[in-house]
């Protein structure tokens, strides 16, 4: 029965790490820090994004999904029928291992969680201040995709519970034959005290954190006023004489600005 929990929290663990979500954010988060190095190099904001990234690269160079799934396949796929049965189970050292990767990679995405919540609101303040207002924008809105991806998918929960599963199973390998790997730790009971602090209560608080910012800032409106009527209509007919004149005129190269002037 022990087996068969952990296997299923290996598979789930390892299918919410693996998800396109997280991967597809870091990618689009190092493409934003190789535009910006030249410019940005000592820049809040993006000293903040960097902290991001070099959480999500530790996160990634642990292999912890590869790990995982060496795991299950080391776990027989059907329990023994009789009760006094051999049965094949994972050694004490893999278990170890796979345990201690685990409770790094909970610590890694507690941190990378803080350090997301951190980005943002500095990324909102510059945002209210007019400083870099196409970076802060875009990496307000990478962050709080970030942040949401690893809440929306429980990766957090996933990987603690899992830890669960692991410590049982470890504990019942090691009666049966003692031969540690990992020498000089001890390997907590329950996991919320190794990492220090309560999950739920945690991630309400960063919420609150960047619901609030977002409410109180309005700087969407700072930035950009309403624009009244006759400006917007005579915006609207300057904008669409201008496009019907460059589909006539094929010698105007793309680049150009065709948009109506923001002031």
């Amino acid at each position: 029965r022990c087996l068969s929990v952990l296997r299923r929290r290996c598979y789930i663990a390892g299918k919410r790490l693996s998800g396109p979500g997280l991967a597809a954010e870091g990618r689009v988060l190092h493409s934003v820090l190789y535009v910006y190095h030249s410019r940005l190099l000592r820049h809040r904001p993006y000293l903040a994004l960097q902290q991001v990234e070099q959480c999500l690269k530790r996160l990634w160079k642990m292999n912890l999904v590869g790990c995982l799934e060496t795991l299950v396949e080391l776990i027989p796929k059907k329990n023994a029928s009789k009760a006094h049965a051999e049965c094949l189970v994972p050694s004490q050292p893999m278990l170890e291992t796979v345990a201690l990767k685990v409770l790094g990679g909970c610590k890694l995405i507690l941190r990378l969680l803080d350090c997301c919540c951190k980005a943002f609101l500095l990324s909102v303040k510059h945002l209210c201040s007019k400083e870099f207002i196409l970076l802060n924008t875009l990496a307000s809105g990478l962050l709080s995709r970030l942040w949401f991806v690893i809440q929306y998918r429980c990766v957090l929960q996933t990987l603690t519970s899992l830890y669960g599963a692991l410590s049982t199973t470890l504990h019942l390998v090691s009666e049966t034959q003692q031969t540690p790997y990992i020498k000089g730790f001890t390997f907590p009971s329950d996991i919320s005290d190794f990492l220090g602090v309560n999950i739920s209560s945690e991630a309400k608080k960063q919420k609150t954190q960047m619901l609030k910012t977002k409410k109180s800032a309005s700087w969407m409106k700072k930035l950009f006023p309403p624009v009244p009527e006759t400006v917007s209509k005579v915006g609207k007919e300057r904008k669409s004489e201008t496009c019907t004149s460059a589909m006539k005129n094929r010698s105007i190269p793309c680049a150009v600005d065709i948009g109506e002037t923001v002031v």
